[in-house]
């Protein structure tokens, strides 16, 4: 089974990557451009055949590891 786990800054935190982008694509004339957040990707490989204590796990490694829960929020998808 696999997981996608995406991982963004929180709405009201700055983002200093993302406002660099958002400036280098205006420069480059993509006018239509209102805002850009920049975030992180992780794909989990689980050996897992219970979708149910896939996502326990998932929800506690995003609590510990992979997520800085003060400051971003984390969506898990289980895609078999």
């Amino acid at each position: 089974m696999k997981a996608i786990v995406n991982v963004g800054l929180k709405e009201g935190v700055l983002d200093p990557a993302g406002k660099a982008v958002h400036h280098a694509l205006l420069a480059l004339r993509f006018s239509n451009i209102n805002g850009v957040r920049i975030g992180k990707q992780i794909v989990i490989d689980l050996d897992e055949n219970d979708e149910k204590k896939a996502k326990e796990d998932l929800e506690k490694m995003c609590e510990e590891l992979l997520a800085n829960t003060v400051i971003e929020d984390y969506n898990i998808e289980i895609v078999k």
